[in-house]
């Protein structure tokens, strides 16, 4: 027998003890409150944060958590009081309720978290400390001047926002992108400020989705921002152009159905936007002409369905690169770095894919699925930065923050006040084909979820009672994938709708969607009305499994495929 410490024994309760107060020790440290800490001598200022997508941490070194996504926490009162709200009656809003100005939302005293001034003689561990020191006072001041109640969640992990610091110093223009359909609350004015007026950098502004919006709505926004930003230049892009989906793209009732080619091709239309705005801002200083060629090659090349191998060598992480020192140069050494910023869900690690016409960075429609900022060569003089997604300082209502993809749906506590603000703009009960839980004539917010959950099959595991609240995170998801597709609208866009409808550049808007190539879907199908499922495929495809505070089971396996439903209807087809 081997000689030493004989083992002592562990019985299967025991180790179940150890396992819940494991439980217990990580769940009281998520929810313990963030102290921002002005400083060692200083009072402390305690703000009660909730940490997103938070992950065990596994080694003294192991660090999964430093860029998490962090915001104000709602307290139990108010999640109360929402879902009593969400109880009322629907009162139907007319639609100029979805006509919106983007600076109702943005206060020039909110601005946003910038770099404080530093200089080479500061050691990294006192550089960090001047910049916590600057954030919190940032905080602070906010919490002073304002009502954490009348504030839009917003990002208060200092991490992410150093991100965006390096990106916006080592970049020669900004590309900032939006979705169309919420165009002007995802456009902090103050950034701008910053990236023109001190900076003296180049700021592109990118509108992106364009596929998800009527060509007429896409040209109102792209003036709307004309007229309030003259410096802007402005691209209207979408990652889905007409040759990247596959079958009968279809529209049933009003639910968009997509769905995507297997292998994606470069948006040769948005690309080339893009190109001819970065010659004139780099006037022959770079060369762009492989850039183009690129571009005129991908036009020109007929495609099959084969999916293309990615070289991975193409894509360079600086996760481990010193760049707290990083001294900018306009076009060093002759390449033009183009940073692309925005907010959660907007689309910036697809637009990069869509550029490079091949996957090069994974996407996800989880907030905070881009940790760390990441550079990919386009081609050898045109380097493209990825930032990760921020969520800005502003007074967005809650609801509308949801739809935009700012807030993991996976995490909300409470997603019935979002669903009362899609159903009173938009007749889900006709769009859904739902009928009433209690055959009454008046609708709420949760009777759509109980109604929805009850078409669907969702049920409680143990009560077998409607599960409305799994049915209105299957609700959010359609409304962020575009199945549910609410747009809001520049001020006057109403009024002047048929001017905006025969407006010369819907012509461009129809380009750039790709639709001038004539090419017909190369699979003819029907979509019936059971065909609406979750195997629509968006544009921002998660590609990792993400913690979910819902059923473990996929809304995918309780719904059969397109294509077995056709075997089984055989002849009828």
């Amino acid at each position: 027998m081997p000689q030493g410490r004989r083992k002592i024994p562990f019985s299967g309760k025991a180790k179940k003890e150890q396992i819940k107060a494991k439980k217990q020790s990580k769940d009281s440290f998520q929810k313990k409150p963030f102290l921002l800490k002005k400083d060692e001598d200083i009072d402390e200022a305690s703000v009660n944060v909730e940490k997103i997508n938070f992950q065990p941490t596994k080694g003294s070194g192991s660090k999964p958590n430093r860029y998490a996504l962090q915001f104000f926490k709602e307290s139990a009162e108010d999640i109360k009081r929402q879902k009593e709200i969400a109880r009322h009656t629907l009162e139907l809003k007319d639609e100029k309720d979805l006509e919106v100005d983007g600076n109702q939302f943005f206060d020039k005293v909110l601005d946003f978290p910038k770099r404080p001034p530093w200089d080479y003689s500061l050691e990294k561990t006192q550089l960090e400390a001047q910049e916590q020191r600057y954030f919190t006072e940032y905080v602070k001041g906010i919490q002073e001047k304002f009502d954490w109640k009348e504030l839009s969640l917003f990002e208060l992990n200092i991490e992410t926002w150093r991100q965006l610091w390096r990106v916006i110093e080592m970049s020669d223009v900004i590309l900032f992108i939006v979705d169309i359909r919420f165009a002007a609350l995802m456009f902090p004015p103050s950034l701008y400020d910053y990236v023109t007026n001190e900076l003296k950098k180049d700021f592109i502004l990118v509108i992106n989705k364009i596929d998800l919006a009527p060509a007429s709505l896409v040209v109102a926004w792209k003036h709307y921002f004309q007229e309030k930003f003259p410096n802007l230049h402005i691209v209207m892009f979408t990652t889905l152009p007409y040759y990247n989906l596959i079958g009968k793209q279809s529209n049933i009732s009003g639910l968009q159905i997509r769905r995507r080619r297997g292998r994606m091709r470069m948006a040769a239309e948005g690309a080339q936007q893009i190109l001819d705005i970065c010659k004139k801002l780099t006037e022959s200083k770079v060369d762009l002409t492989s850039w183009q060629n690129k571009i005129k090659t991908e036009m020109d090349i007929e495609y099959d369905d084969e999916d293309e191998k990615v070289n991975v060598e193409e894509v360079i992480h600086l996760k481990n690169v010193d760049t707290e020192y990083f001294q900018y140069e306009k076009f060093n050494k002759g390449i033009l770095t183009i940073g692309c910023v925005g907010q959660p869900n907007v689309g910036k690690s697809s637009l990069l894919n869509a550029l490079m016409g091949k996957k090069v960075v994974s996407v996800s429609k989880t907030p905070g699925h881009t940790k760390h900022f990441q550079t990919i060569f386009l081609t050898p003089n045109v380097k493209l930065c990825d930032c990760p997604g921020l969520v800005f300082p502003s007074k967005i209502p809650k609801p509308l923050q949801v739809l935009m993809g700012s807030f993991p749906i996976a995490q909300l506590r409470q997603p019935y006040t979002t669903i009362k603000y899609i159903a009173e703009r938009i007749d889900l009960v006709s769009l859904l084909k739902i009928d009433h839980p209690t055959n009454d004539d008046t609708w709420s917010a949760m009777d759509v979820c109980d109604g929805w959950a009850k078409k669907k099959g969702f049920y409680t595991a143990k009560a077998a009672r409607l599960d409305s609240y799994r049915a209105a995170n299957s609700l959010l998801r359609m409304a962020l994938d575009g199945k549910i597709c609410l747009s809001l609208r520049p001020q006057g866009y109403t009024e002047r709708k048929e001017f905006w409808s025969f407006h010369p550049d819907i012509e461009v808007v129809k380009w750039i969607q790709g639709k001038h190539s004539g090419a017909e879907p190369n699979i003819e199908e029907n979509i019936y009305e059971s065909d609406i499922s979750d195997e629509y495929l968006p544009d921002e495809r998660p590609e990792v499994e993400t913690n979910s505070n819902e059923d473990s089971t996929s809304e995918d396996e309780e719904i059969e495929t397109t294509a077995n439903k056709f075997a089984a209807l055989g002849s009828d087809i």
